[in-house]
């Protein structure tokens, strides 16, 4: 499944202590459009009916039925993007960034 490195768990954990998100889990979410490109998505939700739950890297999140085969060998990373700009990164197994560079926008999510 899903696999979250240890620098976007360090920003996920800071991010769950903010009190807007108080008993909510983190929700992972992916689609594939028409044209056949995936998109991931991530944010504080709560359980649904039918939620898998997990636990990467210590990180309890939640992903619907419908995201899991997109999310299958994929991970979430926090990086630099260019000076100053960090963000969350989701990178598929199959994609050139998870054996080189992890810096392209591809699979970005805010």
């Amino acid at each position: 499944m899903i696999k979250i490195t240890d620098a976007a768990a360090e920003q996920i954990r800071a991010a769950s202590d903010n009190p807007d998100v108080t008993g909510m889990v983190l929700r992972v979410a992916a689609y594939q459009e028409d044209e056949g490109n995936v998109n991931y998505g991530m944010g504080f939700d709560q359980e649904r009916e039918a939620d898998e739950q997990l636990i990467c890297n210590g990180i309890q999140i939640l992903i619907a039925a419908s995201s899991t085969p997109y999310l299958q060998g994929v991970t979430l990373d926090f990086v630099e993007m260019s000076p100053g700009d960090m963000r969350f990164i989701f990178i598929p197994p199959y994609s050139a960034e998870s054996e080189s560079d992890a810096g392209s926008e591809s699979g970005t999510a805010e």
